[in-house]
């Protein structure tokens, strides 16, 4: 079956950095755009970025253009987001979907809090 395993969330401290990662297994991975979407304490999900199947093209919400790169290893079956410059309102369960949108089948996600 589809599954999706995220993995390196933790604390950082503002102006840190963390990297993500989501490892694929039961689909072709290699077929299929990916996203990540993230929900704050108390809200509603938000879509982070979307990358296209072979990885040439990304998108990125506003509020994360500029501080978040996505990129992906099919060879890998591995998504990952590279997180800079992060902020205390980054803080959420971070989760990757199947699909551009964020709407298909996610993970259980990872908790990244920004704080000092």
């Amino acid at each position: 079956q589809v599954q999706l395993v995220e993995s390196g969330g933790g604390l950082a401290q503002p102006g840190g950095s963390l990297r993500l990662s989501c490892a694929a297994s039961g689909f072709t991975f290699s077929t299929y755009s990916m996203s990540w979407v993230r929900q704050a304490p108390g809200k509603g999900f938000e879509w982070v970025s979307g990358i296209s199947s072979g990885g040439s093209d990304t998108v990125y919400a506003d509020s994360v253009k500029g501080r978040f790169t996505s990129s992906r290893d099919n060879a890998k079956n591995t998504l990952y987001l590279q997180m800079n410059s992060l902020k205390p309102e980054d803080t959420a369960m971070y989760y990757c979907a199947r699909g551009f949108s964020g709407g298909g089948v996610r993970g259980q996600g990872t908790q990244v809090t920004v704080s000092s």
